[in-house]
């Protein structure tokens, strides 16, 4: 079944094409810190974003390899994208905009982002 989420006024949308994430990622550096992100990684192919071209901004620092997205409207940050360590293009979904998800069940992976 695929599993569904959007920003808070429902400009940028998405449906991954995949079972509910059981797992996430909590990383520690200074932007997902702030912003609470528990995140999922996917490939490109298993996501579908509904967006105008102009509902969505980004923003990315250090070494560039993560596009933190986010709806101009609102400010909220479902997805993002970038490049993962083995140089292909990756999807991420932050969790905590995600549809029906229980978000006290998942198992939470901690990365040191900040230590990076």
């Amino acid at each position: 079944m695929p599993v569904t989420g959007s920003c808070h006024c429902g400009a940028v949308a998405y449906t991954l094409d995949e079972e509910m994430p059981t797992g996430a990622m909590a990383c520690n550096c200074s932007i997902c810190q702030r912003r609470g992100y528990l995140l999922h990684f996917t490939t490109p192919e298993a996501v579908i974003i509904e967006a105008a071209d102009d509902a969505m901004t980004d923003y990315s620092f250090g070494r560039g390899v993560i596009r933190h997205q986010f709806c101009r409207t609102c400010g909220c940050a479902p997805v993002g994208g970038g490049t993962g360590p083995d140089g292909k293009e990756v999807i991420v979904i932050n969790l905590r905009c995600t549809d029906g998800i229980d978000l006290d069940a998942l198992q939470i992976q901690h990365y040191d982002g900040a230590g990076a």
